[in-house]
């Protein structure tokens, strides 16, 4: 689009998920509901619009490996686009993908610096890999990276044990996000299990990725304390193939990984009916391929969310959670645009006609 150019969104657009309004103008890459005087060389383009969808738990620069070169995270960020993902909050990476800020074309990306796990207990290359009385400074350190999130994982597998564990002690991840707090950031962590769970949430944590751990006992304690959970299912969906590849080494881990999958949808079904917030977020990179957030959105419908509240997962709900503005007057005009209404139908998701980034329509 040029300077002086002109965006017309006219049919159903979604403020909220009762705020519908007619119309919206793009002047000058933002959002104005009021005709600009003088427009010229306006463009149109109809349906129904959403603000810019949400991926709350995506890496960027991640390969299966660990980092990968800057073409392959371009293609990654432009593939979560062209699906409308016009906003990531990236979960952990070891690539330096600061330079995606200097690109109007690719999606916004909220950073939580690199993953920090227990030494040897994680995946090559992705992690910083310390021991506890390290956690406090290397936590301070992403702090300072990132933009405003800190990732640990808060369990892996324990090669010893078998099976899953918990990676810190209580008073190392209770210091650890205490300075995180002093210092602006909230903290994640990656949790398959159960047991590392209460004394993170105890110690004040702010969110749980995947949380298939998550216990009924445990269930007041996130919501009494207002600790989201990210359940990334479509990540979870890939839990059966895992655990057979690791049946043979570790047959305790690999039964424990089929009964979370199992019971996936009944515990995220547990946590939204308990009032525990719930979002958006795919794991994409690594071994995941991104651009699934419309598969995300209907995973969350089928463990039982309503529909207009999974859309806000990764709509306008997600959005305030990150601190990040939708379609308000004089936002960023970050928008998807479908033929049909998505509260109606989530997997609408899959299809969308028209993405505008920073104001300009993606062709």
């Amino acid at each position: 689009m040029s300077d002086h150019a002109v965006l017309h969104v006219k049919g159903r657009v979604l403020v909220g998920p009762e705020d519908v309004r007619d119309e919206l103008w793009v002047v000058g890459g933002r959002v104005c509901y009021d005709r600009p005087a003088g427009a010229r060389d306006v463009r149109t383009v109809e349906g129904w619009a959403l603000p810019g969808l949400v991926d709350a738990h995506c890496h960027v620069g991640l390969g299966a490996d660990g980092p990968v070169d800057a073409d392959t995270a371009e293609k990654q960020a432009l593939t979560d686009r062209e699906t409308g993902t016009l906003l990531i909050r990236d979960a952990g990476s070891p690539s330096d993908t600061r330079w995606v800020d200097d690109r109007d074309d690719l999606p916004k990306i909220i950073r939580a610096g690199r993953h920090i796990a227990r030494t040897r207990r994680y995946m090559r290359n992705y992690a910083h890999e310390i021991e506890p009385d390290e956690l406090v400074a290397y936590v301070a350190q992403e702090a300072r990276r990132g933009d405003g999130w800190v990732k640990l994982v808060g369990d892996w597998i324990d090669r010893d044990l078998g099976d899953l564990s918990a990676c810190w002690p209580r008073e190392a991840v209770e210091a650890a996000i205490a300075e995180a707090h002093r210092l602006g950031a909230r903290v994640t962590a990656h949790c398959f299990a159960t047991d590392s769970l209460r004394d993170l949430v105890e110690a004040g944590i702010d969110c749980i990725e995947h949380a298939t751990g998550l216990t009924e006992d445990l269930i007041p304690l996130f919501a009494e304390r207002g600790v989201a959970i990210v359940p990334t299912l479509v990540n979870i969906a890939t839990f059966p193939q895992l655990a057979a590849g690791g049946e043979n080494r570790y047959p305790r881990w690999s039964a424990h990984m089929r009964r979370l999958h199992e019971r996936r949808y009944d515990t995220v079904r547990g946590a939204y009916d308990a009032g525990i917030p719930v979002y958006v977020g795919t794991d994409a990179g690594g071994s995941l391929a991104h651009g699934l957030v419309a598969g995300e959105v209907a995973e969350l419908v089928t463990a039982g969310i309503p529909p207009v509240e999974a859309l806000s997962a990764t709509s306008w709900g997600a959005r305030a959670w990150l601190g990040r503005p939708g379609l308000e007057e004089g936002a960023p005009a970050d928008l998807v645009v479908y033929e049909s209404d998505p509260r109606a139908d989530v997997r609408v998701l899959a299809a969308p006609s028209r993405v505008v980034l920073n104001g300009a329509v993606v062709e």
